[in-house]
């Protein structure tokens, strides 16, 4: 017996945000601890286009971005 859940996508990007700001949060530390002194993202990496986009949609007021306190909890 197969089962399918039906999800809204709201109720789809309140469910995967938590996760993905866990993630996210994960592996910049991981990048920070491997290289302490610097941390920069060049355009050849698959994360700049998305930073680009996370900027813009900045500036548009679209998206909130969280303070280092919020995020990191210091």
């Amino acid at each position: 017996m197969q089962t399918q859940l039906h999800i809204g996508m709201e109720e789809l990007l309140t469910a995967l945000e938590p996760l993905i700001r866990r993630v996210v949060q994960d592996e910049l530390e991981n990048v920070v601890r491997r290289e302490p002194r610097i941390f920069y993202v060049e355009s050849d990496m698959p994360i700049y286009e998305d930073m680009k986009d996370i900027g813009k949609r900045k500036k548009q007021g679209k998206i909130k971005l969280y303070s280092h306190k919020e995020v990191w909890g210091e």
